[in-house]
Formats: C-alpha cells, sequence, structure tokens
C-alpha cells in the first residue's frame, strides 16, 4: 500500500486521459492517472490496437496503438504518475476540501480535483449464444492481432462500426469475410457502410447465428434469415462478434454523482459532475447534444482540466493562453 499526494487525478488511462495529462502538465499542475488495466491506451490497447482509427483531427488514419504511442509521447512532457492495474474505487472529501481516492490495492490518492474518462467504464462484451462453446477456439469479441485471421475464412456478426471496421480491415488479408446483421439496415457510419458495399464482402441482414459447429474449433455458422426459413451453412474458421458491450461504471456508482441512463455522468458545460471538484470527460459523460467521439472528447477533457485548475486554485484564470503563447517571438531577418 503506498500513498499519493497530487493536484489533480485522472481516473482512466484511455486517449481522453492520456490528453487530459498532457493538459494539466500545461497548467502547470501534478497529476497521477489510475485505471485497471495493465497498460495504457485503454480500450484501444485492449480490444483494438491494430484497427485503423479514422475521425482524430490532423490523421487521415491512424492505428489505435500509433494513437495511443503518440498521447503518452505528448503526455511524458508532464511527467505524471501512473498508478496501472488498480481500480479506484473509494472516494472520500476531506473538510479542506481535498479528496482521497482509495484503490483496491488500499493505495490512497490525495488531491484537489478528480477528472474522470473511463470511457463507459468496465465493458462485458455482449455473447454470442449460439458459440458460447467456442470463445478462444475460432470466436472471439474482438481483433487484438489481425495476422491471426491471415487466409481464413470470417464471419462477423453485427452491424455496428466497430464490425465493418474489421471487416475492411480484415479484407486484403482474410480468404472471405461475411458480414451477418440481425437488422436490415446498419448502425455503421455510411460511408464505412458505403466503402464495405464496393468489396466482395459477402452482407447477410436480417439474419441471426443459430449455431457455430465443428469438432474441437470453428468450422462453420448457420444462418437464418428471418422470414425466409433459409437456413444457410457457411464455412468459416474464425468469427468476431461485435455485437458491443454492456458497460459497467462499477465503484464509481457510489460516488454521489448523478448519472442518466445508469451509465453515464451527467456534466455542466464546464464538465463539472454534481460533487464538488469531481469533473468528467470523454464516452463516460451525458449532456445535451453529446455526441461520443475521441476528437470532442479531447475538448471535453481540456475544458475539464482548466475548470479543475481554477478549483484547485481559485486565483488561477480558467483560461492558460495558447501553447504558441509561450514560444520565442520569430524575428525578422535583415533587409
Amino acid at each position: 500500500m503506498a500513498t499519493h499526494s497530487v493536484d489533480l487525478l485522472i481516473v482512466g488511462a484511455g486517449p481522453v486521459g492520456l490528453y487530459g495529462a498532457y493538459y494539466a502538465g500545461v497548467r502547470g499542475l501534478r497529476t497521477a492517472v489510475i485505471d485497471s488495466l495493465s497498460q495504457l491506451g485503454g480500450q484501444i490497447t485492449a480490444m483494438y490496437p491494430e484497427k485503423l482509427i479514422f475521425d482524430i483531427a490532423g490523421y487521415p488514419a491512424v492505428k489505435g496503438r500509433d494513437l495511443v504511442e503518440a498521447l503518452v509521447a505528448q503526455a511524458a512532457s508532464a511527467s505524471p504518475l501512473y498508478i496501472l492495474g488498480q481500480e479506484a474505487q473509494k472516494l472520500a472529501t476531506c473538510p479542506s476540501g481535498q479528496h482521497v481516492v482509495t484503490t483496491g490495492g488500499g493505495d490512497e490518492i490525495h488531491c484537489g480535483a478528480v477528472v474522470i474518462t473511463a470511457g463507459i467504464g468496465t465493458f462485458t462484451p455482449r455473447k454470442l449464444p449460439a458459440g458460447e462453446d467456442y470463445l478462444g477456439k475460432g470466436l472471439e469479441y474482438f481483433v487484438p492481432d489481425p495476422a491471426r485471421y491471415n487466409g481464413a475464412d470470417v464471419v462477423i456478426v453485427g452491424g455496428g462500426d466497430s464490425a465493418l471496421d474489421w471487416a475492411l480491415m480484415l479484407h486484403p488479408t482474410a480468404a472471405s469475410v461475411t458480414v451477418v446483421h440481425r437488422r436490415r439496415v446498419f448502425r455503421a457510419h455510411a460511408a464505412t457502410v458505403a466503402q464495405v458495399e464496393q468489396l466482395p464482402i459477402e452482407l447477410i441482414t436480417d439474419a441471426e447465428v443459430d449455431v457455430l459447429g465443428g469438432s474441437s474449433s470453428v468450422t462453420y455458422a448457420d444462418v437464418t434469415v428471418k422470414g425466409s426459413g433459409e437456413l444457410r451453412r457457411i464455412p468459416c474458421q474464425r468469427v468476431v462478434a461485435a455485437l458491443g458491450f454492456i458497460a459497467n461504471l462499477g465503484p464509481l456508482r457510489d460516488w454521489g454523482i448523478e448519472l442518466h441512463d445508469n451509465r453515464h455522468i451527467v456534466v455542466d458545460s464546464a464538465m463539472r459532475t454534481g460533487r464538488t471538484g469531481v469533473f468528467a470527460a470523454g464516452d463516460v459523460v451525458d449532456y445535451d447534444g453529446k455526441v461520443r467521439l475521441i476528437s470532442v472528447g479531447f475538448g471535453e477533457v481540456a475544458t475539464a482540466v482548466n475548470n479543475a485548475a481554477v478549483h484547485i486554485d481559485p486565483d488561477a484564470q480558467l483560461f492558460p493562453g495558447h501553447s504558441t503563447d509561450e514560444q520565442p517571438s520569430p524575428t525578422l531577418a535583415s533587409a
């Protein structure tokens, strides 16, 4: 057990938390970042490090691991304290206004303010009842290493962004890719759907995977198209069940902060929660007009950190100035 004393604690070491750590350094704050995972990068590192991300400003496309590496390098300028493999559990507030967060490992983190950037908490994948016996034997819920799919016939179950992004990523090296979606219309971005439709990727909509079969590993998927009674057997050696994840905020539920839908933290325009000195940003927050993109989370965490800085030191300015203001003025060459 250890005790740490910092100005700011960031809960969550995903992209938004890492950018928050960097920005806390801009404000001169001593910062700790805690995450229940044992490595930086949050869900990107854990679930799709090789997946291309297309909606980050300045990057036409960037692999998840490359984005994380760049954010870690940027945050290094602030020398944050990383506390990994431990869950933030209890939050207590002293009469002085200082917060004390206790971790699952028994550590105590004393801080002036907290910024929660924990994605949407702990994720449990939605199950594919037809094939649970094949989990790890050809069935997976995400694609951490696309090389394992080279030369394989792949069935992807789902109709969201992850399902079609993985279809695009695996198509060049897999023997075949088939996408099975239980609805007629895909939930993914229209541009992504259009890309998939232009490739020799079979799309089976309004359909369900009834059975996965094979002796020791997956060798086929039986699919039924609704209303037709048609049963199709699709040979495959890999199945990706991209059915989404069930969110769970875990101990954060007991922190005295208002929740929406029992899984998102309600914040105001300053990213303040209902508990004094506790802010939040990223996918975990909810407000009218909220858009859940990493790029939006970057702006939110900058707002949260600036307001946290004022909470910690009421004499501080909310706006710290532009980073270019710290650079020496260019000198004009004499004629």
